[in-house]
């Protein structure tokens, strides 16, 4: 295996003819006040600022939204889901219909998942050996396989910016040490047989670092993963039913060995944004989750002061906007009250307004960050933002923002 040095040079996005190219605009200070940085992803289909949340688009949409709406809301990439699109309408019909940013209208960056995570989260439903997954379908039982070649033959054919490697992601909380260490290791074979597997040169390549909470392992997992010439590193295995500060501690042992390494790091999965604040401050890049769309469905908007729930009585005779200020289509033109009404009358319009203010929330949060370490003020905002959950949530619960299992967002 090639030293990690040697294998980040040859991963570097700026070398010419990769698909991607990312720079670091603002390296973290060398105080070590925050391991925060300000980065631009370039790739064939636009640039995106870092750290930035991508929204979910499970199948090929953001549910309830259309491209127009993910513009306006300040959409730079969205996540796409494999598995679901492998299943419905087929990855091959999406290629035969021009690819997946033609098939959905969508000309921007598209990042997708390998569908590991959704595989494996079939329960009795799949089967892991070594050389795959097999698995029955969610939607109506048929069988099917999913190996680390198929995987990336399906988003080769998909035609995103960004694929990832199949790997074998596992409760973190929930997992002995054995079970960690065993799904660790097959994800480092698959690894390098997603590699081999990958051909398209117009499309990059992401690998995932496992490991757990276990230091070690997620220790050896970083130099793995580094040591090849992947384009980005995720960070999976997290954003399950970890505490923060157990996410944190992972991250920690993450960044610290990536200090040197010139490519993008994305934390699967997490979409909270005092999670993704604290993230941040750790050194990671990218987000994504299904959180912020799938509670506001549920009539949970996010506002600075925290969660409104529109479903409550309270909010029939509001006359005042979700959020004052707020830049959303919901917060510019509607009331709390229109929006209570339309979740009672279960009104689709419901679920369109609340994604656009959920999403505008998150990325306008992101926004901010971004201003603040290029002010040099990051630390300042954890500290008031820790300051704030404290007082609103004293226990350390654990996180939810990756159970979406099969269903997706």
């Amino acid at each position: 295996m090639t030293t990690m040095p040697a294998a980040a040079a040859a991963a570097d996005s700026g070398t010419p003819g990769r698909p991607v190219h990312f720079e670091v605009l603002r390296p973290a200070p060398g105080d070590g006040s925050t391991r925060a940085r300000l980065g631009r992803l370039d790739t064939p289909h636009g640039s995106v600022d870092t750290p930035t949340f991508m929204p979910v688009g499970t199948n090929a949409t953001v549910k309830s939204l259309d491209p127009d709406d993910l513009d306006e809301i300040g959409a730079r990439i969205i996540l796409a889901n494999t598995y679901h699109l492998y299943l419905r309408p087929g990855h091959e019909r999406i290629a035969r219909l021009g690819g997946l940013h033609r098939f959905m209208g969508w000309d921007r960056p598209i990042l997708t998942d390998s569908g590991g995570f959704q595989v494996v989260s079939l329960g009795d439903l799949r089967v892991i050996d070594d050389e795959g997954v097999t698995f029955r379908s969610h939607l109506d039982g048929s069988t099917h396989r999913f190996t680390p070649e198929h995987s990336i033959g399906v988003q080769e054919a998909l035609g995103p910016d960004i694929a990832v490697a199949f790997d074998q992601p596992v409760p973190p909380h929930a997992s002995t040490r054995a079970q960690v260490q065993e799904a660790t290791e097959r994800t480092h074979r698959w690894a390098e047989r997603s590699l081999r597997a990958h051909a398209r040169a117009d499309q990059a390549l992401f690998g995932i670092i496992q490991g757990g909470l276990e230091a070690d392992l997620r220790a050896a997992s970083t130099r793995f993963a580094a040591a090849l010439p992947f384009d980005g590193l995720c960070i999976g295995g997290l954003a399950g039913d970890e505490s923060a500060a157990q996410r944190g501690e992972a991250l920690d042992v993450v960044v610290a060995l990536l200090a040197d390494d010139p490519r993008p790091r994305y934390l699967m999965g997490l979409g909270s944004p005092p999670d993704m604040l604290d993230a941040v401050h750790r050194g990671v890049d990218l987000f994504d989750s299904v959180l912020p769309a799938r509670v506001a469905r549920n009539g949970t908007l996010w506002v600075p002061e925290g969660r409104l729930n529109l479903r409550n009585a309270r909010f029939l005779d509001d006359p005042g906007p979700v959020q004052e200020g707020c830049r959303c289509r919901l917060c510019r033109h509607h009331s709390r009250a229109y929006l209570a009404h339309l979740f009672r009358a279960d009104e689709l319009l419901a679920y369109r307004l609340a994604t656009c203010h959920n999403l505008t929330y998150c990325l306008d949060f992101m926004a901010r960050v971004r201003q603040a370490i290029a002010a040099g003020t990051l630390p300042d905002l954890v500290s008031e933002t820790s300051a704030r959950r404290v007082q609103k949530h004293p226990s350390d619960a654990p996180s939810s923002d990756r159970q979406a299992g099969a269903e997706g967002g």
